[in-house]
């Protein structure tokens, strides 16, 4: 049982480095850094305005609409480049499996589009 235990020492000596030099980091940012928070730094950045209702409000269904068309685009992105890669091993199987699948896509992609997803107003 301990040789088992002992195999795993290296691991927890390294999460305990990177622990510690983490803290260490956060803590020496907080004391070396010049704290100096005026109204520009505070401000909002990511969408220009301030915000103006409660974060737990509801979202508009297009919102939804284009993560859906991201999760479309980005698996097919994913399966794309090793399929690609691996279809001189894998035949003709593989190359209708990923004809499924992309079709699949396909029907999704039309999906969004009848839904509006693709025009921004």
């Amino acid at each position: 049982m301990t040789g088992l235990l002992t195999e795993y020492l290296p691991i927890l000596i390294f999460l305990g480095i990177a622990i510690g030099l983490s803290v260490v980091i956060v803590i020496a940012s907080l004391v070396l850094a010049q704290q100096r928070p005026d109204s520009e730094k505070l401000s909002a950045y990511e969408c220009g305005f301030e915000p103006f209702d409660d974060a737990r409000g509801r979202f508009d269904v297009r919102y939804y609409l284009v993560a859906i068309l991201f999760i479309i685009f980005d698996l097919e992105v994913a399966f794309l480049f090793p399929w690609a890669i691996s279809l001189g091993d894998i035949g003709m199987f593989g190359f209708w499996s990923m004809m499924g699948f992309l079709g699949l896509l396909t029907i999704g992609f039309i999906y969004e589009w009848k839904k509006g997803a693709l025009e921004w107003e």
